[in-house]
């Protein structure tokens, strides 16, 4: 049975695409830790285990998270775009990245900001522009 973020990354259920390739989707977290927390995932393997991801999947999802890092950080003003892989509530291996001012900013017990779906939407749309400039 497909995971939510194969049904995400093939259209059938809606996101804030920030940028996508053949193998890589990567789309705003819904409950985001900051405005432009993005999620980025293989497209064609579901394992939820980062580490068990053969090494050609692995490699190619690093260096298109560095991509987006690179295009969100231009997009969202942030000091450092900081990066977690845990991998607990969705069995599909995916990287987290998250614009910070602080390293506080990276801790998922705290409360989660919320936004309009204008907001997040606009900046799915930064993202995406600065990442296909890229």
């Amino acid at each position: 049975m497909p995971t939510i973020f194969t049904k995400i990354a093939k259209g059938e259920i809606p996101s804030y695409k920030v940028a996508e390739s053949e193998d890589y989707y990567a789309f705003l977290d819904i409950s985001p830790l900051a405005l432009g927390h993005t999620l980025v995932i293989p497209k064609k393997v579901e394992d939820d285990y980062i580490f068990n991801l053969d090494e050609k999947t692995y490699e190619g999802l690093w260096a298109f998270a560095r991509k987006v890092a690179v295009a969100l950080k231009a997009a969202v003003p942030c000091r450092r775009v900081g990066v977690a892989v845990l991998g607990m509530e969705v069995p599909h291996t995916h990287i987290h990245l998250v614009p910070l001012q602080t390293e506080g900013d990276l801790d998922f017990r705290k409360e989660k900001p919320s936004f309009t779906a204008e907001q997040m939407a606009q900046t799915a749309a930064s993202i995406l522009s600065e990442y296909e400039k890229l």
